[in-house]
């Protein structure tokens, strides 16, 4: 069994969305970088708040596509430095390959499937 529930995940997201939009601070990004952690922040926390995990607020985006999402965006982050011409600096891309290395350890750690138990409705 997978050690990360559904219900896990959701808190790591808004607590990796945090971090995200600290990171330019607390290692001195500006420019495309810090842009590229603001970008992501937004986005890590919109989805956050869009997934049917119980701490989602609109819970419009199903877990499991959530995690599909999750997996893409893992490749996505670590092309980024490449893509957005910012390989050059150490910092940066040293961040983004470490941030998309631990969203795809995640990923594997993560239990997707929706956390609410289903109720069967039998006729009486």
């Amino acid at each position: 069994m997978k050690p990360i529930t559904s219900a896990m995940h959701g808190i790591l997201d808004y607590a990796a969305a945090a971090f995200l939009v600290l990171a330019p601070s607390l290692f001195n990004l500006d420019g495309t970088a810090a842009l590229t952690f603001y970008l992501l922040a937004a986005i890590e926390f919109v989805l956050a708040l869009l997934t049917a995990f119980p701490s989602g607020v609109l819970k419009v985006i199903p877990v499991r596509v959530h995690g599909g999402i999750d997996l893409v965006t893992a490749f996505v982050i670590a092309a980024l430095p490449w893509l957005l011409g910012i390989s050059q600096q150490s910092t940066a891309r040293n961040l983004l390959l470490a941030v998309a290395l631990l969203v795809l350890v995640i990923w594997f750690m993560t239990q997707w499937h929706d956390d609410a138990r289903r109720v069967s409705i039998r006729p009486s």
